[in-house]
């Protein structure tokens, strides 16, 4: 029986992020009301309160899960960390370019949170840090012309900007590869 339980509590759970994420996409994450998310859900507000303590609780949770995400992403079959390698970089720029575009909600919902709460932006930083870390990483790998850290920073603030704005996939990330293999200093060599 606690098995079952345990198992309803992570659907209703599961239930109340798909529906924030919807109520984020019509209202954003600032104008979003935890009784919008219920409602959304079809669940009362106390099982909300089960769940989370806060709608910056549940945008943390949905964080976790993004995160985790590209911690799978990151284990994938293609995924070399040798940025000499255009296609390593191409490789790194299409997985970031779809993952933003399918979780474009959640990113904007976790920039707005961050606007107004110097906390969550905070904590939002801390969460994200080994991602950029991880580009570091191959970055410094590569022998950049410049500080791994201040690049990789530019990678993921360059990648989603662009994937915010652009419409054409292809070109955009063939474009933004050349741009970031050469910007990191290994393209020229």
């Amino acid at each position: 029986m606690a098995g079952v339980r345990k198992q309803q509590a992570a659907q209703t759970g599961a239930e109340l992020k798909a529906a924030a994420v919807r109520v984020f996409a019509r209202t954003g994450y600032l104008n979003a009301k935890i009784t919008d998310i219920t409602a959304e859900a079809g669940r009362a507000t106390g099982s909300f309160y089960k769940h989370f303590a806060s709608k910056e609780q549940l945008l943390e949770a949905l964080l976790e899960d993004l995160l985790a995400e590209g911690d799978e992403s990151a284990a994938a079959a293609g995924h070399s960390d040798d940025f000499r390698d255009r296609e390593a970089v191409r490789y790194h720029v299409a997985a970031y370019w779809s993952f933003y575009r399918r979780h474009r909600t959640v990113v904007d919902a976790l920039r707005q949170a961050a606007i107004v709460d110097e906390g969550f932006a905070e904590r939002s930083r801390q969460m994200m840090e080994p991602d950029v870390g991880h580009i570091a990483q191959h970055i410094a790998k590569a022998g950049p012309t410049g500080d791994p850290y201040v690049l990789a920073s530019i990678f993921t603030t360059l990648v989603s900007a662009c994937a915010e704005r652009w419409a054409t996939d292809d070109d955009a990330v063939e474009t933004l590869t050349t741009f970031i293999h050469n910007g990191i200093g290994v393209g020229r060599r």
